[in-house]
């Protein structure tokens, strides 16, 4: 009978503890990453597909570009001020006119015969002055005629009421024949005075009215101007030199009052019109500096008006040349404008980018110190120039800030960047 032989146990060899110690490792770090990520809305991204930006500090320009087109100082507009019929254009769109020149001619039936009904009605009042003068010459003529005639009669009745009275005296003749000669000495007296004040009366009514007949002509006079300058005002002229820019005018179409019919360019003396983001309605005001090179020269420009209105996100703004106009400048030519908001300096700044839409610059994804991780941090961001945002809080300098478009990942607490295969 054989005896029992003693089995040896195997030790395990290094490479089994091996493999199980990796597994133990790889399962803790799992656990780790799940109990990192549990209740963190995670969003995984190459490093490649989106910006990264430093935050530095610097020196911050601050100015914006804005796109300005050259349009002339002055615009004089034409229009029909009492409407008609156009019966001749003389002038073709985009003719240099003179002042003066005659452009298109107007025909109004309703003018003509306004004018002539003033014509006439100041015709009548001079005739109505000249018989009316005619008259009161011819009765202060018959007045002076009656006072003429008085007097004659006041010196023979005088003498004959002296001569009477000496023969009274002596008893030559009788007292009734006194009394006869002096009544009526008398009555020629009275009749003298009643004669001047009459003369004198008459001379006031005769100035009065005068005066009013002339005054009444003077305004129909003035009336009848202002008609003549109407039917004049059907021949549309020029009031300045220049170009004729724009022409609605054509022979046979009737105009109403005060329809546009055109305008003039003044085409020595120019200004720049530009829209502005409505972001800088705020921050754009009369007086801010602002150039342009043309031709490798630099050029200075001045805000001289902000319209208020603002249409499709933008609003307009007026420039003009401060000192020297560029020779080589012409109406409608594109310029490419730099205006300054405010004074340069020192300041920390973060470049722009699509973020910014998407979080109004209230937020950011800024990169944790691994460079693998980033997470949502609360900003506040100030002026902005074409490169970058000034950061006025939440961030430091040498952060590193996701500042492309984050509509993929918006709703996202934590970017986790992937290093592209």
């Amino acid at each position: 009978m054989g005896m029992d032989r003693r089995l040896e146990k195997k030790r395990p060899t290094a490479a089994k503890v091996a493999a199980v110690a990796a597994l133990t490792l790889v399962g803790a770090w799992l656990a780790w990453r799940f109990i990192q990520s549990s209740g963190t809305a995670t969003y995984r991204v190459d490093r490649d597909r989106v910006t990264i930006s430093r935050v530095e500090r610097g020196q911050f320009d601050d100015f914006i570009p804005i796109r300005g087109n050259v349009t002339p100082l002055r615009t004089v507009y034409l229009d029909a001020i009492d409407g008609g019929r156009v019966e001749a254009v003389l002038v073709e769109e985009g003719t240099l006119v003179a002042a003066g020149q005659a452009i298109v001619e107007l025909t109004n039936t309703t003018l003509q015969l306004d004018v002539i009904a003033r014509e006439a009605e100041v015709s009548e009042q001079l005739n109505n002055l000249r018989n009316t003068r005619l008259a009161l010459e011819q009765n202060r003529l018959q007045l002076k005629s009656d006072l003429v005639e008085i007097e004659y009669q006041l010196i023979r009745l005088g003498r004959l009421v002296e001569r009477r009275g000496s023969l009274v005296e002596q008893e030559l003749i009788s007292q009734r024949e006194y009394d006869d000669v002096k009544d009526e000495y008398d009555y020629f007296e009275q009749r003298r005075e009643i004669t001047l004040e009459s003369q004198e009366q008459e001379e006031r009514m005769r100035v009065a009215q005068i005066e009013s007949l002339e005054e009444g002509i003077t305004q129909l006079q003035k009336n009848l101007e202002i008609a003549r300058r109407n039917l004049e005002g059907l021949t549309i002229r020029a009031p300045q030199s220049g170009l004729l820019s724009a022409l609605d005018a054509e022979i046979g179409e009737s105009k109403s009052r005060g329809q546009r019919l055109g305008q003039i360019d003044d085409l020595d003396n120019f200004k720049v019109t530009a829209l502005v983001d409505e972001y800088y309605v705020t921050r754009v005001r009369r007086g801010q500096a602002a150039e342009f090179t043309l031709l490798d020269v630099s050029y200075a420009l001045e805000v001289t008006k902000v319209y208020p209105e603002v249409e499709n996100g933008q609003f307009e703004v007026d420039l003009a040349f401060t000192a020297d106009v560029p020779s080589e400048i012409r109406r409608g030519q594109t310029l490419q404008i730099r205006l300054q908001l405010g004074e340069s300096g020192d300041a920390l700044m973060v470049s722009r980018g699509g973020f910014h839409q998407s979080t109004g610059g209230a937020w950011a994804f800024v990169l944790d110190s691994s460079g693998s991780a980033a997470f949502k941090r609360e900003i506040e961001l100030g002026r902005r120039n074409p490169r970058h945002f000034e950061v006025l809080n939440g961030l430091n300098a040498g952060d590193l800030v996701i500042t492309s478009d984050y509509t993929p990942f918006l709703e996202m607490d934590r970017v986790l960047l992937k290093n592209a295969d």
